[in-house]
């Protein structure tokens, strides 16, 4: 069954600037609940990290359907620390590039196999599930990928994760990798954590989806690093309204969303899809037609999905059939059409009066009586 996991209080906090205060993270994680994400990622295990005991109990207590896990290093010290919070899944991570691994690390890909091996071991001894999460996969060799990937399954991992870490993949390289993975470890789940470097976060996770995948990683608002990560608002909507997933309930993503945007003091602009203020707003002749012969024409989907309205705007590109559609829902019928001075004398004065009303709109374009 696909899922999401947010990792807003993981990824999303490592925007520049952010910092969530306790009670803003209880509340991100009461509407996160709401909206019907599986998993949570509540943050990077470290001593250092605040509030991770509070919002692990606070998950286990008010929010028990919810899966929790902790992101961490494949560091001995960091994966007994995760584990004494007791999580439902550690989500270990390791990188996979010879440019991390080289040009970061100064290590090699024997390094990373016997790395990952320990790793695991420690983690499972814990009696804790693993997810192993392979940064920077997009930019790997797939052989050393899949030889990695073995080893996370015969080990124990109940889940890979590849990670699109500097935002260079497209979708037919998320489809080829999510495939060749597929085939490589079929008793494991699959996973993606994207993002929009090249403004394709949202569209590698739900092809990875589509693909076959099992999961997709999103964060609120595509909070995270430099451009950010797939939009929850974008994935969530798109597989609540068009995909199979139930269990997302997408009229409760907008509130959460403007939640965080007061918090962060990030806009949402009028047009951003599935959250912005305009985006059922429509004034164009062609579409203003259309839209009042039947909504489907020119909408997606219908505007009270989402916890929005419809508002057709008659103005400087109405047209005569969208005017006169429109005289007739304010009882006027004509029995003509309306003559093409008439509908450029109503432009005209709606380029200068934008404001007008019905009454207006009557007068201007009615026949005299």
């Amino acid at each position: 069954m696909t899922y999401l996991l947010d990792t807003t209080l993981r990824e999303g906090e490592q925007t520049v600037g952010i910092n969530f205060s306790l009670e803003q993270k209880k509340k991100i994680i009461d509407g996160l609940a709401q909206v019907g994400v599986a998993e949570l990622e509540l943050g990077i295990a470290s001593p250092l990290a605040p509030d991770l005991t509070e919002i692990t109990t606070y998950c286990r207590k008010h929010h028990p359907e919810l899966r929790t896990s902790l992101w961490t290093r494949c560091k001995d010290d960091d994966i007994l620390y995760a584990a004494s919070l007791a999580p439902d899944c550690l989500s270990l991570s390791i990188p996979v590039s010879d440019i991390l691994l080289n040009k970061k690390l100064g290590k090699d890909r024997n390094w990373a196999l016997k790395v990952l091996e320990s790793a695991i071991s420690i983690a499972s001894s814990k009696d804790i599930k693993i997810s192993v999460g392979f940064e920077d996969a997009t930019r790997a060799d797939t052989s050393f990928l899949i030889d990695l990937a073995a080893l996370a399954r015969h080990a124990g991992a109940f889940r890979i994760r590849i990670a699109d870490t500097v935002g260079v993949a497209t979708p037919s390289k998320i489809t080829s990798l999510v495939k060749i993975l597929k085939r490589s470890v079929n008793v494991c789940e699959i996973g993606v954590h994207t993002h929009n470097d090249f403004g394709m976060a949202t569209a590698n996770a739900i092809t990875a989806i589509e693909t076959g995948a099992d999961m997709a990683d999103v964060t609120i608002l595509g909070l995270g690093e430099r451009t950010g990560c797939a939009r929850l608002e974008e994935v969530g909507g798109y597989l609540g309204i068009m995909g199979n997933c139930p269990r997302l309930k997408v009229e409760q993503m907008k509130p959460l969303a403007k939640y965080v945007s007061k918090i962060t003091g990030r806009s949402i602009e009028e047009s951003r899809p599935l959250l912005g203020e305009k985006i059922f707003t429509c004034e164009t002749g062609l579409h203003l037609h259309g839209l009042q012969m039947d909504h489907s024409t020119y909408e997606p989907f219908p505007p009270e999905r989402i916890g929005a309205s419809r508002h057709l705007v008659f103005g400087t590109k109405c047209g005569r059939k969208a005017l006169r559609m429109k005289l007739a829902d304010l009882g006027i019928d004509l029995t003509e059409d309306i003559p093409l001075n008439k509908v450029r004398f109503f432009r005209q004065q709606t380029l200068l009066n934008p404001a007008m009303n019905e009454k207006e709109i009557l007068d201007m374009v009615s026949p005299p009586l």
